[in-house]
């Protein structure tokens, strides 16, 4: 009886270990279709020179001569960067190379605003990686607000095809009048059209753009159920090859106009290659919505029983 019992025993524990890996790199054999690789296309700026330190300055440190930051949360404050200048329209890049080991509760945002100048009805694009309970089991989420639409927020989740803690990978924005797009390491994972038939919906004034790291324990992993736990502090995430590349938003111009007369075809406000997605840019974004994505809000109809007009 006691072998058999030290047999059973033994069997759970290889179905527990076998679980636990299979949960770590359930991912890993994904490999993603080839896409043009916009982040070649435009040059990095230094973060010393085009951020200021948003919140938790003891938390941020600049490195490589200012090309690169180090963003930290640990039980005193979270830290974040803010761009000295707003845009209307353009391409958002950054590499991150996220907090390695058990990260629950832990937000590592990238995105623009304008909260700061619209409170009551901002727009906001943004970029959230959302730790886990699992260890390297990060969630990529994407979200889009309209002139404060906070309530009815527009969240997609996905899966990675790699560790993100590993080594440092492309997220980016492209957002112009036309549509904005999410991609990861240049593969379009989202976009967002933008319709004449429900303009509300869309981003339509000059934002700021932020990198930052915070406390999402309310909310960020199941919910709520797994808070940051400060015992693995501090989380630190790495900021590089941060790239912006749009329209200024000039506040002292009575009007502001980004189109240009003969755009570039890399223009990221109207230029071909950002005015709708390749061929092989949609290939990519269905491989990508097919294999990683596990939840829409267009698919929630506990929170939408009708469906949003943008969905359709």
């Amino acid at each position: 009886m006691a072998f058999l019992q030290e047999i059973v025993v033994l069997g759970l524990l290889v179905l527990c270990m076998t679980a636990a890996v299979s949960s770590h790199s359930r991912h890993s054999r994904y490999t993603p279709p080839n896409v043009m690789r916009l982040t070649d296309a435009f040059s990095h700026v230094s973060i010393g020179q085009e951020y200021y330190t948003f919140f938790g300055g003891s938390n941020t440190k600049l490195l490589n001569n200012g090309s690169s930051a180090n963003l930290a949360l640990d039980k005193s404050s979270g830290s974040g960067l803010a761009s000295r200048n707003k845009y209307y329209y353009g391409f958002f890049s950054a590499a991150i190379k996220l907090p390695s080991g058990l990260s629950p509760g832990v937000v590592v945002a990238f995105y623009l605003s304008n909260a700061d100048n619209y409170p009551h009805n901002h727009d906001e694009i943004d970029i959230e990686l959302l730790g886990h309970d699992m260890r390297n089991d990060w969630v990529l989420q994407t979200n889009v607000y309209a002139n404060g639409s906070t309530g009815t927020g527009r969240e997609e989740k996905f899966y990675l095809w790699f560790d993100p803690t590993e080594q440092h990978h492309h997220y980016s924005i492209i957002w112009n009048s036309h549509h904005i797009v999410f991609l990861v390491d240049n593969v379009p994972v989202r976009e967002f059209a933008h319709s004449s038939s429900y303009p509300s919906v869309y981003p339509s004034k000059p934002m700021s753009l932020y990198a930052t790291i915070w406390d999402g324990s309310q909310w960020a992993t199941h919910g709520g159920k797994y808070p940051v736990n400060y015992k693995y502090a501090p989380f630190v995430v790495s900021f590089a090859e941060m790239e912006m590349t749009g329209c200024i938003f000039n506040q002292t111009a009575l009007v502001t106009s980004c189109s240009k007369a003969n755009p570039s075809s890399l223009d990221p406000v109207d230029g071909p290659e950002f005015v709708r997605l390749s061929n092989e840019q949609s290939v990519a974004m269905d491989w990508a919505r097919r294999k990683l994505m596990f939840y829409s809000y267009c698919n929630d109809r506990s929170r939408f029983k009708a469906m949003p007009p943008e969905c359709k």
